[in-house]
């Protein structure tokens, strides 16, 4: 059983997952902003992000699979997603009040839990990680700790 991914560690598989959630999280926010279509800014990024180098440092190869997943189910089933989010605010604020790199957070992060391929914890982990990136010192990551693990506990009650 051969695989685009056979002869990498796990290690390295984990990282390009990781890459390919923080790319997947930066691609909503860009289309968020700019109006640009998913396949436009999956392809800038693709093309663009991946692997890139900036300023001498090689960006980490994502895994290319998993941000097209995640980009397509966050895409078309937005106002799902949106909605479960809404209902997680722990703080009753609507979605579209909050932070605009959180919403691509949320969105990415609830497209990867409607897709039920990962464990909720482990999709938990990652994204509080992201989140960890954008705001290394703010209460974000908590913030975000707690809205994913309700909807998470929403969509995969099976799973806790």
């Amino acid at each position: 059983m051969s695989s685009v991914h056979g002869n990498l560690s796990g290690n390295q598989r984990r990282r390009m997952k990781s890459a390919a959630r923080l790319y997947a999280v930066q691609a909503l926010f860009q289309m968020e902003h700019s109006a640009q279509t998913v396949e436009t800014v999956r392809a800038e990024f693709l093309h663009h992000r991946f692997g890139a180098v900036y300023e001498g440092e090689e960006m980490l190869d994502g895994d290319v699979e998993l941000f097209g997943r995640v980009l397509d189910v966050a895409v078309n089933y937005q106002a799902r997603i949106d909605q479960l989010t809404d209902r997680a605010l722990v703080a009753k604020w609507p979605i579209g009040r909050i932070d605009p790199t959180l919403r691509a957070l949320f969105r990415a992060a609830g497209a990867e839990l409607e897709d039920k391929d990962t464990p909720p914890k482990v999709i938990i982990s990652e994204y509080v990680d992201v989140a960890r990136a954008f705001f290394p010192d703010g209460k974000e990551p908590k913030f975000v700790n707690a809205v994913l693990d309700h909807m998470a506990r929403e969509l995969r009650p099976d799973a806790f």
